[in-house]
């Protein structure tokens, strides 16, 4: 039988900039590939190319880092079908494993370990109709919902989809992001505050130590 691989950008180590384990340090797993195209997309170098690695490679270069914590990220891994048992067998060896998915793509099959973090796309974005709403009723406490905005508009939206989607009652954390360089944050702060949302305001914490250095 064929080994599994999955074709990969990057392994790294760096601390992790989002969501419930920011400012932890982390291992990600940038898998190559997205149907995707977000006018805003951060990590565009990831859409192409790539190296070919089996998944005990893979697991061998995870290891090296020595960290308790690990994101599997892209482009959208999960376009990828091997993304589920590297998500299974990374649970299995003990490490606490978190899933950046855009939304478009089932994630019924992934193991319930996994701290998904589902990126609903806004309109701005250019991309909110491929967000598969069937997505949200295998959501749990254990996994996040984000929402990137770029304006106004995109927060009224994403308030109108908290209560359309009733997400609240997933028990899912709910994270508001400002699309870095478009949205100021101290804004979308004001926004929360004035609407009471139940949500986080999320910073790209990485991009203040980096900027869009790959890598990091």
């Amino acid at each position: 039988m064929t080994e599994q691989s999955l074709r990969i950008t990057e392994i790294f180590y760096s601390l992790q900039g989002e969501g419930r384990y920011a400012g932890l340090p982390t291992v990600f797993v940038r898998l190559t590939g997205c149907p995707l195209r977000c006018r805003y997309c951060d990590s565009e170098y990831a859409f192409f190319g790539g190296e070919k690695l089996s998944l005990l490679a893979i697991l061998e270069q995870v290891k090296s880092f020595q960290a308790k914590f690990v994101c599997v990220t892209g482009g959208e891994p999960l376009a990828q079908p091997n993304c589920l048992p590297l998500l299974t067998q990374l649970c299995d060896l003990g490490y606490s494993v978190s899933l950046e998915t855009s939304g478009a793509l089932s994630i019924e099959a992934t193991d319930q370990r996994v701290s998904r973090v589902l990126d609903l796309k806004t309109p701005a974005s250019g991309e909110s109709g491929r967000n598969d709403y069937s997505n949200i009723q295998h959501l749990t406490a254990h996994d996040q919902v984000k929402f990137v905005l770029c304006d106004e508009g995109d927060y009224q939206w994403a308030k109108f989809k908290l209560d359309e989607l009733n997400l609240a009652s997933t028990g899912a954390e709910l994270l508001f992001s400002p699309a870095f360089n478009e949205l100021q944050a101290d804004q979308l702060a004001e926004w929360i505050l004035q609407d009471r949302l139940p949500v986080r305001l999320q910073l790209q914490q990485h991009k203040y130590l980096w900027g869009d250095t790959p890598g990091h």
